[in-house]
């Protein structure tokens, strides 16, 4: 996956330039150019090395329809006889290259320009996106993507197999295969997000601490991001439906489904960011109720000695027995003189505990549950 740190250097290093200017991030892949071409019965799908022989074979089959994916950057050259030979803008090349462009869609007489997002939801629980962009003419498809993996294996498995009728549908089912591969994958991410938030609920209830509430907050952070993917996916595929000259009839229902897709996702997007927000709540609830424990067992202890200590106090206070003309003081005390006396007192001062205790007992203060 991209780093951010090196698309946001790269972004600072671009302010300024000229529209159109081509800039490869440091740290690309070298291109690898793959070719997939099908029509009914014909397949052929080979790696290429050499771009010319790619073109040629591609020239040799007009009648054909061609899948052009291209995974990796590091190649300017090359990337600029692919731009002139199948008449891509500069502009949008520029957005390839700058690999961070929100989902969106333009059209360009008779091609297309789609900008998607490939999700994945890593070891380190945070969501990693690489973008996918798409260019349709009237008989191929070329994707550009910064990686060498991706989430398109099922696609084209099924057009390996020629599976369905996918071999025998026009170049924009092409893109929409794409596109619904794409938003299936971001299901299987919702599940391990759905999962974890689970996990860290179960945490939550087991022993709260700061590094549960750092986690949720990671994860908060996490589906705020899936949310700025999602929203502009929704409304890239809407914009393709509301355009009835571009889109044909029978191809209208496939996109239907996709974007139906879409809004079960964003629901669930939704559904999450609200989980993360209660999650927050809970450890903030759950470190309040463990802090009124704390309190609570503080104040029992706190009360237990506060009559203990009254009544040391109170034999500390050391009036004299005998006056000083000789005489005895009576009432000064004279239980401090008993043979007993300390004795006495410390067991009076046991059976003050003992009653305080089975006290706090009854009325269930001594219990951590309700």
């Amino acid at each position: 996956m991209h780093r951010p740190k090196i698309l946001q250097k790269a972004s600072k290093d671009r302010v300024g330039q000229k529209p159109g200017t081509f800039e490869v991030p440091k740290d690309t892949l070298k291109p690898r150019l793959f070719l997939i071409s099908f029509d009914g019965d014909f397949y052929a799908e080979k790696e290429y090395t050499n771009y010319e022989e790619l073109k040629a074979f591609y020239q040799q089959h007009p009648h054909a329809r061609h899948w052009l994916d291209i995974r990796g950057y590091d190649d300017l050259e090359l990337l600029e006889k692919i731009r002139i030979d199948f008449h891509i803008h500069g502009l949008q090349m520029e957005d390839v290259l700058n690999d961070y462009q929100r989902p969106k869609i333009e059209e360009d007489q008779d091609r297309l320009f789609i900008v998607s997002r490939m999700l994945a939801f890593t070891p380190n629980k945070t969501i990693e996106d690489d973008q996918l962009s798409i260019f349709t003419g009237p008989n191929y498809i070329i994707t550009f993507q910064i990686d060498y993996e991706d989430c398109l294996d099922p696609l084209r498995i099924r057009i390996r197999q020629g599976k369905g009728t996918i071999r025998k549908q026009p170049i924009l089912y092409m893109a929409y295969a794409v596109m619904d591969v794409i938003v299936d994958n971001y299901f299987p991410v919702l599940a391990e997000i759905s999962d974890y938030l689970e996990s860290l609920e179960d945490c939550l209830f087991r022993q709260p601490n700061k590094q549960t509430l750092n986690l949720i907050l990671n994860i908060r952070r996490e589906v705020a991001k899936l949310r700025r993917i999602i929203w502009p996916e929704r409304d890239k595929i809407n914009e393709l439906l509301r355009d009835e000259e571009l889109l044909p009839e029978p191809l209208r229902i496939y996109f239907k489904d996709t974007y139906d897709h879409i809004v079960q996702v964003i629901d669930l997007t939704e559904n999450y960011k609200e989980i993360t927000g209660n999650l927050t709540e809970l450890y903030l609830s759950n470190v309040s109720n463990r802090m009124n424990e704390i309190m609570k067992v503080l104040t029992i202890i706190s009360s237990i000695f506060i009559p203990l200590s009254f009544v040391a106090s109170l034999y500390g206070m050391n009036f004299s027995r005998e006056n000083p003309h000789g005489g005895v003081n009576p009432l000064n005390m004279p239980e401090l003189y008993h043979p007993y006396g300390y004795i006495i007192l410390l067991s009076a001062m046991g059976v003050m505990i003992l009653f305080q205790l089975y006290f706090f007992w009854r009325k269930g203060w001594l219990s951590s549950s309700e």
